[in-house]
């Protein structure tokens, strides 16, 4: 019968997603050469060829592809088994280490934690971490969280064996304009009003993203006046008359210190950014995770109900 080794079957899969071995060592923290090794003992063990060269870097050969394919099964099956166990060794309590975007956690994961700190039997400990969206999947394939708050945008495919991505709400998107501007309570707000106006959204990444695509879907390509990715620093120069800026509503509403800001809602072709959690696939099983997941969808439709 072929030994499998769960061990060099995580190496295995951490190569595939880091790319060389260089980065795969210095994410599981070993040698490049101890790397080369295991995986050299384990192509011995299953007795197929599991690396190619190609130029300085290597490739995954087909049947290391097949072994993987095989391998995500036995890695969510021991997700459910470690679930499973923690919940039986400290009850339902447990220890919850969550991912979240900077809005995520005082709008979904600050609440959830109230929440479960008011139930009648123990809560989880939650521990936050937080990271940018993006970020989000890597410290949940490498164990450094359990639980990850991120944007659709981010999501792996549902193809992706390793994560269950499970959709929390859809946040609406709100125009900030200075609370002297001409639009600022004009009736009937619509996105393609603000075409001639300076822009104020990220240079790059993901924010970039969703207000170019929000613009362009209004009819327009916005002007980008002034790049930044805080929602302190939009807001400040917003509430200051540099330009307008679209703003999620969990941004705005966890910081209402801008008395110069008009926070409009749109009447039509509203865009929203959807927010999703993820988990290694089998954990959502986990007692604890499991708490936690459904104390964050409570807020979720809290916060969907409000908007």
């Amino acid at each position: 019968m072929t030994e499998w080794d769960v061990k060099k079957l995580r190496i295995l899969r951490t190569l595939r997603d880091r790319g060389t071995v260089t980065a795969t060592a210095e994410a599981l923290l070993m040698t490049p050469s101890a790397v080369s090794q295991q995986l050299t003992n384990l192509a011995g063990q299953l007795g197929v060829t599991l690396l190619e060269a190609q130029g300085r870097r290597v490739r995954l050969t087909d049947a290391a592809h097949l072994v993987l394919r095989h391998a995500e099964a036995v890695f969510a099956q021991l997700e459910r088994a470690d679930a499973e166990l923690t919940g039986y060794l400290r009850g339902e309590a447990g220890q919850v280490r969550v991912g979240a975007f900077s809005t995520a956690v005082p709008a979904l994961v600050v609440p959830a934690v109230r929440l479960l700190a008011h139930e009648d039997r123990p809560g989880p400990e939650v521990r936050v971490h937080e990271a940018e969206a993006a970020r989000a999947y890597e410290l949940l394939a490498a164990g450094d969280v359990d639980l990850a708050l991120s944007l659709a945008a981010h999501a792996p495919t549902a193809r992706d064996p390793r994560f269950a991505v499970l959709p929390l709400l859809a946040d609406p998107l709100d125009v900030a304009l200075p609370v002297g501007h001409r639009l600022a309570r004009a009736p009937g707000l619509r996105l393609a009003d603000l075409a001639g106006e300076p822009w104020i959204f990220g240079g790059s990444g993901p924010w970039s993203q969703i207000t170019t695509a929000a613009c362009e879907a209004a009819g327009f390509v916005p002007e980008q006046a002034h790049s930044a990715s805080g929602w302190t620093a939009i807001l400040a120069m917003v509430e200051a008359g540099m330009g307008v800026a679209l703003v999620p509503r969990m941004a705005s509403a966890s910081d209402p210190s801008h008395a110069g800001v008009a926070m409009r809602v749109l009447e039509a072709d509203r865009p929203h950014r959807h927010v999703v959690a993820a988990v290694r696939r089998g954990a959502e099983q986990g007692p604890a995770v499991a708490r936690v997941l459904a104390a964050l969808r409570r807020v979720a439709d809290t916060t969907v109900q409000q908007s």
